[in-house]
């Protein structure tokens, strides 16, 4: 008989426990019952980028300009991001990547037993010379500008901070790289060159519509448009081929 009854408070036990675990989160749920708002409370109007719409294109740095005036303070501190890889004292050894004394306006490939990857030595032989505008381009974004580099460098997106850098990496061995002349057709509110990098790599083609005011970037869509003036009733059309593009 004890048995028994001790047997009925075990089986007791287990029913009550199992009561507790599946019916308190049903009268929980039934306590704290929200419903999903029909309309969100903070909307953020924030417009997407048509489809197929051209990226605003980026003129290169008129190095004759900006190379006077860059900050080479700055230019030796932002290259301490670089100082886990590089050296750049005259004669230093190779690191994870080359030594860089006299770097600049030198051979892609300048660095005698260094190992460059197959993604650099491809791309030497399109473009052999660290020039300034390869420095540049290879620095904003080192993987999209060689595809395969080893370089794990994410780049430098600031164009001053890459200006500050390069005049200061000059200034280590390659002062006989001599600064070109200001380039008028680089100068703010110029016509980007045909061939120019926009920054999602896409290159500015030939007859691409700009506008008239502040930097010359291209315009798409209907604003691109030419618009046929209109006449009124009376009034003599107007000369087909005289069109107005949008501003």
């Amino acid at each position: 008989m004890s048995g028994d009854l001790n047997g009925n408070k075990i089986l007791g036990a287990v029913l009550a426990t199992a009561f507790v675990i599946v019916g308190v989160p049903q009268v929980t749920g039934m306590i704290y019952h929200t419903e999903a708002p029909e309309k969100m409370g903070y909307f953020v109007d924030a417009p997407e980028e048509a489809a197929g719409g051209a990226a605003e294109a980026v003129l290169p740095p008129d190095w004759g300009t900006v190379l006077p005036t860059a900050d080479l303070a700055a230019g030796e501190a932002a290259f301490a991001r670089c100082q886990a890889c590089h050296t750049i004292n005259a004669g230093g050894a190779n690191g994870t990547g080359p030594n860089l004394y006299g770097v600049v306006g030198a051979s892609v490939m300048h660095s005698a037993g260094f190992a460059y990857s197959d993604a650099m030595q491809a791309h030497a032989a399109e473009a052999p010379t660290w020039t300034l505008d390869e420095l540049d381009q290879f620095l904003t974004a080192p993987g999209r500008h060689v595809p395969g580099t080893k370089m794990s460098f994410a780049g430098i997106r600031d164009t001053q901070t890459r200006v500050n850098l390069i005049a200061w990496l000059r200034s280590q061995g390659s002062g006989g790289m001599a600064i070109p002349a200001p380039d008028p057709a680089r100068q703010p509110g110029a016509a980007p060159a045909e061939g120019a990098e926009t920054p999602d790599g896409a290159a500015v083609e030939a007859g691409t519509p700009t506008s008239g005011v502040g930097p010359q970037v291209p315009v798409t869509g209907a604003a691109g448009q030419p618009t046929v003036q209109e006449t009124m009733p009376g009034q003599p059309a107007a000369d087909s081929d005289e069109t107005t593009n949008a501003r």
